[in-house]
């Protein structure tokens, strides 16, 4: 795959963005190979992702952050440039399922792959074996019930060591502290099983099961400290009916939770996420 600069920004809505930020790539042989943009009329908001032939621009990406500066400056940006070669590094937490994991797994070792798995944590011994099959390093962390703090001390400690850059929550059945979602704000990505909003918390399928629900769904969204209440990433649904009980819910559901939560990994590694208050724009 071609290298590519992705430039995303958000600001204040006003006359002449597009055309400033374009013709700033313009004049240094920026060749843009997409743009995606979309304006908030209630918020008065602005957002913006162009992905750059790398080979084609004169600047490095030091040079451009500096003579980006002044332009975003003058239009309020909050905006960064990354470089589709240097690939996002993750850290996964798991329990005992290994249905996502399996999944991630395999879009890892994909040519077009814009991540590296560098670690795999979990509360049980379970998939150690599975993991280091793949000469992934796996660290076994007990969590107790009430939530001991050393163990989320231990998990912070491995996700610095391993220079992590996203903690992916393939199924991790423990709630994380709030210190620990604030310090990792926006780099915790979770895999609900159920269609949020509806049926947060434990056992989702069980209390569809109970609503009589026709649909049933999961979600990928960022780890905030409100429990499953993050800006969303990506959501989907699958049909059920009176013949399914809760059991046969869960097993369909899994087929689900991977898919979303792989496209919610894919978006973010790409950086066609941008976050504006309890919202995502995503540039799919």
């Amino acid at each position: 795959m071609a290298r590519l600069y992705v430039l995303t920004m958000s600001c204040p809505d006003r006359i002449g963005i597009v055309a400033a930020v374009t013709q700033f790539l313009a004049e240094h042989g920026g060749w843009i190979v997409e743009a995606n943009y979309h304006a908030d009329q209630k918020a008065g908001w602005f957002f913006m992702r162009q992905a750059i032939l790398a080979d084609s621009f004169r600047l490095t990406l030091e040079e451009f952050s500096n003579r980006f500066a002044p332009l975003a400056d003058r239009f309020g940006m909050t905006w960064k440039i990354s470089d589709s070669d240097r690939k996002k590094r993750l850290l996964i937490c798991v329990s005992k399922q290994d249905h996502c994991l399996s999944d991630l797994f395999h879009r890892w070792k994909q040519p077009e792959s814009s991540f590296d798995i560098v670690a795999v944590l979990s509360n049980h011994d379970d998939l150690r074996g599975f993991v280091e099959w793949h000469q992934v390093p796996f660290h076994h962390i007990p969590v107790a019930p009430d939530g001991n703090p050393e163990a989320f001390d231990e998990m912070e400690r491995l996700y610095e060591k391993y220079r992590g850059e996203v903690l992916i929550l393939a199924r991790y059945m423990r709630i994380l502290p709030p210190v620990f979602c604030r310090r990792l704000e926006r780099q915790i990505i979770n895999i609900h099983h159920s269609f949020l909003p509806s049926f947060v918390g434990g056992r989702p399928y069980h209390q569809a099961y109970e609503r009589g629900v026709k649909l049933i769904g999961a979600t990928c969204h960022y780890v905030t400290e409100d429990l499953d209440a993050g800006p969303i990433i990506e959501q989907d649904v699958i049909r059920v009916d009176h013949d399914d009980d809760p059991e046969e819910m869960v097993r369909l559901g899994k087929d689900i939770e991977k898919i979303v939560l792989g496209r919610g990994v894919r978006y973010h590694v790409e950086d066609r996420i941008l976050i504006h208050g309890r919202k995502t724009i995503v540039f799919r």
